[in-house]
């Protein structure tokens, strides 16, 4: 049986494709015919028919960072759930930190992910490890994460505090040619800290995290960058690629913009909750725990700094930095609460409701930053709209409305600070894996 999506808005920025149209897959999962317009599709009688009545037909959403917790962590989320989630969200693919238990610090950790993976509707990418353990003491092995099709190493959540150890972390990833992300923090600011250090943090007695701290982890790396290239004295085959996970403050932000101009190869990613939330959200919450994350949600003043930068192009891509936890870790004291909220179910619809209908960025731009910009930062194969190329589709309703509900949830876990809120815009269905996904919206 094939599959024709006909009355689509074909969109596929990395084409500078926008046009109504249809696309004819075949029974393998490859593409077959793609035609605009009022162009008919050559029908057989087995062939399924899809009227998407205008919907967008994007390339599949693609979040670049994820927490599924397994192994070791299965109570708050396993590969299976996590990819219902994804499924739910929209993404055909994500990609998963290594900040499991163990942390994914060799091959064996790798294997164990696409072993389990296979079988699943969407892709599990792995990055691996800096270190081993993530304890920023000693390297992992970098060449043999190459060798097993990794594209990216970072110690996520803990950020390598040893600047001998991040010049060396850049020079062997260099020669691997492996991305390094990078969660900015200076830890001895934020000892035992839980929220952005502020008027907020004072009226609730919590102790906070100074927003510099993102700052001058970045700062630090980014002199080392720039001493690398300006030196070479070891010639790694390829120059240093740098992400910034989770961008959250203005200073980081104007980093990042410097070291562009400067040629650097950085690119950065924003959350969801960061450009929609600040710590006042915190602070007026019932349920404070489900607001608690690193790096924190921080003023207005740097959300309106990371929307000028989504505006501007600063910012490469949109990531969910989806960490599902428990009830109890979470419905408990803000200082006692476990950092991080799930978010591949919200993304979507955030973005869509907080910049596409806000005229921060288009549409087009949003499926850029949700989908083309993640694949390339990873060195992943692109997404091609033409015949001989699989199929790898996101369909959305950019007009739907729906309201975030734990009962709707996919996850395994429903710490998100979105619950009963209204959004706009949702994935009815996604196409993968020469598999179609639908949601109740695509069916009905």
């Amino acid at each position: 049986m094939s599959f024709i999506f006909q009355n689509a808005r074909i969109l596929n920025p990395l084409e500078h494709l926008d046009a109504t149209g249809s696309i004819k897959v075949a029974n393998d999962g490859t593409i077959e015919t793609v035609v605009f317009g009022n162009e008919d599709v050559p029908v057989s009688p087995d062939d399924r028919i899809l009227d998407l009545g205008g919907q967008i037909l994007a390339p599949g959403l693609f979040d670049m960072h994820c927490h599924f917790r397994e192994p070791g962590q299965e109570y708050k989320e396993t590969l299976e759930s996590g990819s219902k989630a994804a499924v739910a969200g929209g993404f055909t693919g994500v990609a998963l930190m290594p900040n499991t238990r163990p942390v994914i610090d060799s091959p064996l950790g790798v294997a164990y992910i696409r072993h389990h993976s296979t079988m699943l509707p969407v892709d599990l990418e792995v990055i691996g490890a800096m270190t081993e353990g993530s304890k920023g003491e000693h390297l992992a092995p970098f060449g043999k994460f190459r060798s097993y099709g990794v594209t990216a190493v970072s110690d996520d959540g803990s950020a390598i505090q040893n600047s001998q150890i991040m010049r060396l972390a850049f020079e062997y990833a260099s020669n691997f040619d492996l991305l390094i992300i990078q969660h900015c923090e200076e830890k001895s600011l934020t000892e035992k800290a839980v929220m952005n250090e502020g008027l907020f943090s004072t009226k609730l007695g919590l102790k906070g995290i100074p927003d510099v701290s993102e700052a001058i982890t970045l700062s630090r790396d980014l002199l080392l960058m720039h001493y690398l290239e300006q030196h070479k004295l070891h010639a790694p085959l390829k120059r240093p690629r740098y992400h910034v996970a989770h961008i959250s403050t203005k200073a980081a932000l104007d980093l990042v913009r410097k070291a562009k101009q400067d040629g650097l190869q950085v690119t950065c990613e924003v959350t969801p909750h960061h450009f929609t939330l600040t710590d006042e959200d915190l602070f007026h919450a019932d349920r404070k725990g489900n607001y608690i994350m690193k790096p924190p949600l921080s003023s207005v003043e740097n959300r309106e700094a990371l929307l000028e930068a989504l505006e501007d192009g600063t910012i490469d891509a949109i990531a969910t930095d989806h960490a599902p936890h428990a009830s109890h870790e979470k419905e408990c004291p803000a200082d006692q609460a476990a950092f991080g909220i799930i978010g591949l179910e919200t993304s979507l619809g955030l973005t869509i409701t907080e910049l596409v209908e806000k005229k921060v960025i288009t549409i087009s731009r949003a499926i850029e930053l949700m989908s083309v910009n993640p694949r390339k930062i990873l060195n992943l194969k692109p997404i091609r709209f033409t015949p001989g190329e699989q199929a790898n589709f996101s369909i959305i309703d950019p007009e739907a409305v729906w309201t975030v509900t734990s009962s709707s949830l996919q996850s395994k876990s429903s710490n998100t600070p979105f619950l009963n809120r209204s959004l706009k815009g949702k994935a009815t269905g996604i196409f993968h894996k020469g598999n179609l996904h639908e949601t109740e919206l695509l069916q009905k």
